[in-house]
């Protein structure tokens, strides 16, 4: 698939109310559709965000019953428009733990992929966030890959895994043009690290990457840093929002995969796996 298409990453607020998350995202997908756009990208647990982590299991639903995501599927099958979420899902395990998941649904309303979060966020800084994903979250057992979509070939990845070039490395290796991070980033890490990584990741895989946050004040003791950014093969940020929450909000900018050709081309990053393991 070649040619030049028109993306939108969306920036929302999610709250425990799964109806008011909808809304939000029919916001952003009028929104995307009056820009052009053949794909709208959703944050990291863009269902809902709890207040606590026993709330978090008692929300959770899975897609056949769940109402945000069959309003997801409504929305992409009335708009001919292809949607990412973040979301959650039950788990596989008798613990009680739930799955941390990217989905991809395409322009007939069909979940047609699905990514569950390799790398779980657990933090304890002296100034700075505390959590422990995996206390309520399963671990991904399985590394993505790519899948043929309007806009080129994606690989979904989920926010923590930023840290980890590998797995963006894994999805290069197979061809990826459009690499996903929805997230949810938290306000110090997000001042440090947001960016240069998102810039790191796409300099690296040679790919777009495409980066949809959680932004505002969530409940009483979660707030998300933000600034939604699409970042080109080149590594130049050609889309980007604020940090401050003022309503459901896009950005949107052009896939040109002629620029991913171009650049894997002229720069050819020969990996020396003579000497080192292939990731």
């Amino acid at each position: 698939m070649g040619g030049q298409t028109i993306i939108a990453v969306g920036q929302m607020c999610s709250t425990s109310d799964m109806n008011d998350n909808l809304t939000q995202v029919q916001i952003l997908v009028i929104k995307a559709v009056a820009a052009g756009a053949k794909a709208l990208f959703l944050p990291e647990a863009s269902d809902y965000i709890s207040h606590t982590a026993s709330e978090a299991l008692t929300l959770v639903r899975s897609v056949s019953t769940s109402p945000y995501v069959l309003g997801l599927q409504t929305l992409a099958k009335k708009h001919r428009l292809a949607i990412n979420a973040g979301i959650h899902e039950p788990g596989d395990g008798k613990d009680g733990k739930i799955k941390n998941t990217s989905i991809w649904i395409d322009e007939d309303g069909a979940i047609v992929e699905r990514y569950q979060k390799l790398h779980l966020f657990d933090m304890d800084l002296k100034r700075g966030p505390k959590a422990r994903e995996s206390d309520t979250f399963e671990e991904g057992m399985e590394n993505p890959t790519p899948f043929q979509t309007p806009v080129g070939l994606v690989g979904l990845l989920i926010c923590f895994d930023l840290r980890f070039p590998e797995v963006g490395l894994t999805l290069k290796r197979q061809g990826a043009q459009l690499i996903t991070y929805s997230s949810a980033f938290t306000v110090p890490t997000g001042n440090a690290h947001w960016e240069i990584l998102l810039r790191a990741r796409a300099i690296e895989t040679q790919a777009y990457v495409i980066a949809a946050a959680q932004a505002g004040q969530h409940n009483a003791s979660r707030v998300t840093y933000g600034h939604s950014m699409i970042i080109s093969p080149w590594g130049d940020v050609v889309a980007e929002l604020g940090g401050e929450f003022e309503g459901p909000e896009i950005a949107t900018a052009v896939v040109d995969l002629a620029l991913v050709k171009s650049i894997r081309e002229q720069v050819p990053l020969r990996r020396r796996t003579d000497v080192y393991p292939e990731v």
